[in-house]
């Protein structure tokens, strides 16, 4: 892969840049790997199983871009990090919760990711566009998906609209980090390499509020989100990577 010509901060910033997106959909992949043989119907099972590893894959993509631009190794990335060399955002991290709570977090994320990906297409810096063009395919999917859920939910009966809505009202302050660049991250949106973060909030807020009042939910009247570095986790990121490299760390020189 021929990569362009990139400033030495460029370069950094952009590595971090491409380990939030990939820490996204690996800690998202797992979450989501959990309902496997739990899903409320057995064609959910299966497709929200592909879901999880749709997004395993999208991670490996970012991973490994990562890889061609810095060198790191993508199994030493995800088996052998501590929490606090994760950058993902606190929302993919929390427990799972009900069907109503997953299918909202899931809906929330990808609709993110959709307008990100559209956006990421007119990037500078080839490798995103290629890798946006190609993951956005199966996000399409995803978001209809998803919306298809949140519809059912939210405009079914009395108890399945309340859980959705006590789902929306726990989430809810977390979006706010799916918008965020750290400081040295600034620099590439002026380079063009990635978009503007306040663009894709508007964006994502334009397309997201609609559609969930027409399904019957009440948008929280706190307008505060969570956004701090991508470095401040909940507590729950650490059991679910205790887990998630509990094999790997049995033996750091095996060959995979």
């Amino acid at each position: 892969m021929e990569l362009p010509n990139l400033k030495e901060i460029q370069r950094n910033a952009l590595s971090q840049r491409l380990l939030a997106l990939a820490d996204d959909e690996l800690i998202l992949a797992h979450r989501d790997s959990e309902w496997t043989g739990h899903a409320p119907i057995l064609e959910e099972d299966i497709a929200f199983a592909n879901i999880a590893q749709d997004e395993l894959g999208h991670a490996m993509i970012w991973y490994g871009i990562l890889q061609e631009l810095s060198g790191k190794d993508p199994d030493r990335l995800v088996y052998f990090r501590g929490p606090e060399d994760y950058r993902n955002c606190q929302m993919v991290e929390l427990p799972n919760g009900d069907w109503a709570h997953s299918m909202l977090r899931q809906y929330l994320f990808d609709a993110a990711e959709s307008i990100h990906l559209d956006q990421l297409q007119n990037s500078q810096y080839r490798p995103l566009t290629e890798a946006a063009a190609k993951i956005r395919l199966e996000e399409v999917y995803h978001l209809r998906h998803t919306s298809s859920w949140i519809r059912r939910l939210g405009l079914g009966t009395g108890e399945s609209n309340q859980r959705m809505q006590k789902a929306l009202d726990q989430l809810w302050p977390y979006v706010g980090q799916l918008f965020i660049l750290s400081e040295e991250e600034s620099i590439l949106v002026d380079g063009g390499l990635v978009p503007e973060p306040d663009d894709l909030w508007q964006a994502w807020q334009a397309l997201v509020l609609p559609f969930l009042e027409q399904a019957g939910l009440r948008i929280p009247n706190d307008n505060s989100t969570i956004r701090p570095d991508r470095s401040v986790h909940s507590e729950h990121l650490a059991p679910l990577l205790a887990e998630l490299q509990e094999v790997a760390r049995m033996d750091a020189e095996a060959l995979w």
